[in-house]
């Protein structure tokens, strides 16, 4: 069972879609000591990170989270938001603090000043894959993923950078690192690719 974080940012029923899509058994989690009772997580979310913290906190998801990934190693797979939140701190509105655990910090695209590139970020656009082994497993060499964002995450460790893509500047367009797999793409907004990319973590994690 993947338990699904509901943390009021964003619809989450596409993912759940995507999810079942491929075969796994999806529960919506909305109080925090529901997490104990799944195998793996997913982490989603649309909108501002200093929001996505706040809503974590005051929900309680927090230390829960903490202690079922961190501390217990549950998989987790973070999606768009969901990837920043990961990192130490983020840029947006402000300076905001992240969960931490990934080091790194989270900046606001560039465009070089080149009035043709449009932020925010929206639409499909191909990733350059390095890690080949993980979520990108026998996906085609550049897959057409779906992108909805204005920042991007800056890893201090490059070693955890599984793909880039290109918008106005080279960013990461996901992350794995041991039992965290993260990416600023919606994977269930995109279609074919999308959806091996879902069934690749799945399968994983054993959860299809």
């Amino acid at each position: 069972m993947i338990g699904l974080v509901n943390y009021r940012m964003g619809n989450i029923q596409s993912v759940i879609n995507g999810l079942e899509a491929v075969g796994a058994k999806v529960k919506v989690v909305r109080h925090p000591e529901d997490l104990s009772e799944v195998e793996a997580i997913v982490l989603p979310g649309v909108g501002a990170f200093g929001d996505g913290m706040s809503n974590l906190k005051s929900l309680g998801f927090i230390e829960a989270l903490e202690q079922q990934v961190v501390k217990n190693g549950k998989h987790l797979l973070g999606i768009c938001l969901g990837l920043q939140l990961l990192a130490e701190r983020s840029f947006e509105y402000g300076e905001h603090k992240g969960l931490g655990w990934i080091p790194g910090e989270v900046i606001r695209l560039t465009t070089n000043e080149d009035r043709s590139i449009r932020i925010p970020h929206v639409g499909w656009n191909n990733i350059e894959v390095v890690n080949k082994t993980g979520l990108y497993k026998d996906i085609e060499e550049e897959p057409t993923l779906y992108f909805v964002h204005s920042y991007a995450i800056v890893p201090g460790n490059e070693s955890m950078i599984s793909g880039y893509c290109m918008h106005g500047e080279k960013f990461v367009a996901s992350i794995e690192y041991n039992n965290i797999s993260a990416t600023q793409f919606h994977p269930e907004k995109s279609q074919k690719d999308g959806l091996k990319l879902l069934a690749n973590w799945c399968k994983m994690v054993n959860a299809c």
